[in-house]
């Protein structure tokens, strides 16, 4: 038993962790920070490995929890770092928000990022989208529209403020 399980893991990993790592770092822009968030997905995984039906969700779910943690320790440092430097030297005029699509996705609510980070970033058909979210198709496709809108919106108002 132990080695056909040890070997269908062997296997999973094989086939998944190169795509999955990947995906981690486009969302992280950082090899060493996606490998470990990858890893820990696996890790994750191979701790309930009798417990998940559908593996490869299991992951890209975990995984995406595990960026949006990371997202979360950047800004609380990003803003660490700005209130320090802040109380050091006034600064002449407040700096524009940052555009950046990876920011604005951070900002979605989870009903709305999961489903944006497993079609768009991860390469999901909606039908394997829905599967994993436990959502029908049509509310995946409505929460996609909802998010493209929500992301439209702050992109133009980051965009209207940095000119």
């Amino acid at each position: 038993m132990k080695r056909s399980r040890d070997t269908a893991a062997s296997e999973l990993f094989a086939a998944l962790y190169p795509r999955l790592a990947g995906w981690c770092r486009r969302l992280v822009d950082d090899d060493e920070t996606a490998h470990e968030i990858a890893s820990e997905a696996f890790t994750r995984l191979w701790a309930r490995w009798t417990k998940v039906e559908e593996p490869r969700g299991f992951l890209y779910v975990t995984a995406a929890n595990l960026v949006r943690d990371h997202w979360r320790k950047l800004e609380r440092e990003r803003k660490a770092v700005r209130r320090a430097t802040h109380e050091v030297a006034v600064r002449p005029h407040a700096e524009p928000a940052d555009p950046s699509v990876r920011l604005l996705v951070q900002s979605l609510p989870e009903r709305l990022r999961v489903p944006i980070l497993l079609h768009y970033y991860a390469d999901m058909p909606i039908r394997e989208v829905s599967v994993l979210t436990g959502r029908k198709e049509g509310t995946v496709k409505a929460d996609l529209h909802a998010a493209r809108e929500l992301l439209r919106v702050q992109l133009r108002r980051s965009l209207d403020h940095t000119l």
